[in-house]
């Protein structure tokens, strides 16, 4: 046992800031890229706020030269004058005292995202250098700060016609993995933010690139959905909106459907997004479901069915966007991604039961296309029902539930082992042969992939093709795929360096993503990258991954005596080949596949694998120049 005392001076305080200094994860969710662009959003919130209480239609993010941000808003401006409790300006007890600030009560802001009070001080605790400047009464003040202590009085500077704050903030690299930002990854939560507020201006600059975006939409929400719906074939072209204010709670709701079977929904309270839902989301949900069921009783359309939709048959295919603003919300944790209150899920599915009622009686078309979807959603159900049982029969057969062509790994802990999905017969038993049996299984595939962007879930049950990835990984699919369950750390999609390749590769990525996203969203999904030449002269020999790479070697030798050996797939590679270049642990190159934009991540499948023929022509000639793969 330790002999060392226990005594009140291992007590340690922080005081001010220090403890975001020291634990910055436990404000902004981490050090990484994601906790670095948070720093953006929490000032951004601050303006949005703003723009709720009515005093801000404008808001200007600028990525500077010198590696700092800035957010400027045209709102009323962080007060200046002096706090009395505090006994120094209302600004630096903004900017230096955790849980201060105007949201505490609801007299300043009715509706606010920044709850916590937390937000800015925290942005200023963690940058080596922060600088705000107020445009207030005709005056400009700035105060200066470092690592959050004041090196500054608050001071007026000038004169000025214009109002609102400014905040520019340099990360520290002591706390941050990287602190450069970047344009695309912002552009996905600002442009969140304008549609969410519909008519606010929000500006996205970057001085070193040059790139700028301006997100305005008067439409709102409903321009969200159909933004969402943008190169999908829509069963109805206008989305039904509702809205409106019910116990001093503002409610937005539009849905959309679309001819395909995934459901795409987005909740949010007060410009948050839930991506863990909450009682908005379940609401919505269950007046979804009571209107529609409501309606196909009505006209009779089950006459002749064995089953009626479910909540999931009728959100088949179903756009929607949820928004609700309050007072007081209650989320979990400060994360905030998942809503409370619990008087919502009764105002939501109120209103959305009532209002789309309405809309189904003066909308007859639609209503029906919107129940025999639903009703078609039921069957496949069903019919994928039956297949999950044959699976599970066949499974049964087949050695203990796995595929007869998977090669498995001998280890039994899945945080250790790793599956190949090798495309051919011919480079799956290369991979056989080549590989650590001890941790490292392999399945070929064969044939033509399943594209599972036009199929519903009992045609991808059925697949041939697919049935064995859905054994081999062991964690289900769709609504019953359970990430805890999954056989193999990492699934490594192997095939060739070649436009066909590449195709089996998205048509893998776009099953992946639509029926087992969260592989993607845990980090398990990697794409291996097989070398396109091997390149020998006595008895040097390297792989090369490119002709760029192939063309640098080749300059720093005489031609003479160089033998140049070109890859044309996987199939021409024998065991110890693909061992040294694609198996290896220690030489292998594996590229990650992750999503940072899952609205984006979407609407690029839908172009790339949906039935539209323009929108995936115009992508691909716009960013032909920006393809890797060499062929």
């Amino acid at each position: 046992m330790n002999d060392s005392k226990y005594t009140a001076k291992n007590i340690k305080v922080l005081k001010g800031l220090e403890a975001v200094r020291k634990r910055p994860a436990m404000y902004i969710g981490g050090t990484s890229e994601r906790g670095l662009h948070h720093l953006v959003y929490e000032v951004v919130d601050n303006s949005i706020d703003e723009a709720l209480a009515g005093r801000c239609d404008e808001i200007s993010i600028t990525l500077n030269e010198d590696g700092s941000c800035s957010v400027e808003d045209n709102g009323s401006g962080i007060p200046v004058d002096m706090h009395k409790g505090e006994k120094v300006s209302a600004l630096q007890v903004v900017m230096t005292v955790l849980h201060a600030g105007g949201k505490f009560d609801k007299k300043s802001y009715k509706v606010s995202g920044g709850l916590h009070g937390v937000g800015v001080s925290v942005v200023n605790a963690v940058s080596k250098k922060c600088v705000v400047e107020v445009y207030r009464d005709g005056n400009i003040y700035s105060q200066e700060y470092a690592k959050g202590i004041p090196v500054t009085e608050v001071k007026k500077i000038g004169k000025t016609t214009k109002r609102g704050t400014r905040t520019t903030f340099y990360p520290d690299d002591t706390i941050f993995e990287t602190v450069v930002f970047s344009f695309d990854y912002l552009s996905v939560r600002l442009r969140e933010l304008a549609f969410l507020n519909k008519g606010i201006k929000i500006v996205l600059k970057d001085e070193v690139t040059g790139k700028s975006h301006k997100f305005q939409y008067a439409g709102g929400i409903k321009s969200f959905v159909q933004f969402l719906n943008e190169n999908k074939k829509i069963l109805f072209s206008e989305p039904i909106y509702i809205g409106g204010l019910r116990d001093e709670i503002d409610y937005e709701v539009s849905i959309q459907y679309n001819e395909g079977f995934q459901e795409t929904i987005y909740s949010f309270a007060n410009n948050i997004n839930t991506i863990e839902g909450g009682t908005h989301l379940s609401g919505f949900k269950s007046g979804l479901t009571r209107a529609v069921n409501t309606y196909i009783k009505n006209i009779n359309l089950l006459k002749n069915e064995k089953v009626s939709p479910s909540g999931n048959d009728i959100r088949e295919g179903i756009c929607a966007v949820i928004s609700v603003k309050m007072g007081e919300p209650q989320f979990e944790g400060q994360t905030k991604t998942k809503l409370q209150n619990s008087e919502v899920e009764g105002i939501i599915n109120s209103v959305v039961y009532e209002k789309l009622m309405e809309f189904f009686e003066e909308n007859p078309v639609e209503a029906k296309n919107i129940s025999m979807k639903a009703i078609l959603g039921a069957r496949s159900r069903e019919a994928a029902r039956k297949a999950r049982e044959l699976t599970r029969r066949k499974s049964v057969l087949e050695s203990g539930s796995l595929p007869g062509k998977l090669a498995d790994c001998s280890i039994q802990d899945p945080t250790q082992t790793e599956v190949f999905l090798v495309e051919g017969d011919s480079a799956g038993g290369s991979a056989k042969m080549g590989r650590d049996r001890t941790f490292q299984a392999i399945l070929p595939l064969w044939g033509k992939m399943l594209n599972t962007e036009k199929a519903r879930i009992d045609k991808v049950l059925n697949n041939d093709k697919i049935q064995p990835i859905i054994l081999a990984l062991g964690a289900g699919i769709g609504d019953e795929f359970d990430v805890s369950k999954l056989r193999y750390n990492k699934i490594i999609i192997m095939a060739d360096a070649d436009v066909d390749g590449q195709h089996i590769a998205t048509l893998l990525l776009t099953f992946f993503f639509r029926y087992m996203r969260p592989l993607i969203e845990y980090g398990h999904i990697y794409i291996a990258r097989p070398p396109l030449f091997l390149i020998k002269k006595g008895k040097m020999k390297k792989y090369v991954y490119s002709d760029k790479e192939r063309d640098s070697i080749l300059a720093e030798f005489d031609y003479k005596g160089v033998t140049i050996q070109r890859y044309k797939g996987l199939g021409e590679m024998n065991a110890e080949q693909l061992w040294e270049t694609t198996l290896d642990p220690e030489k292998r190159i594996l590229t990650s596949v992750k999503i940072d934009d899952a609205i984006e991540a979407d609407r690029i499948f839908t172009i790339l694998m949906g039935d539209e023929v323009e929108p995936r022509r115009e992508f691909i000639e716009s960013n032909a120049e920006y393809v890797t793969v060499e062929v």
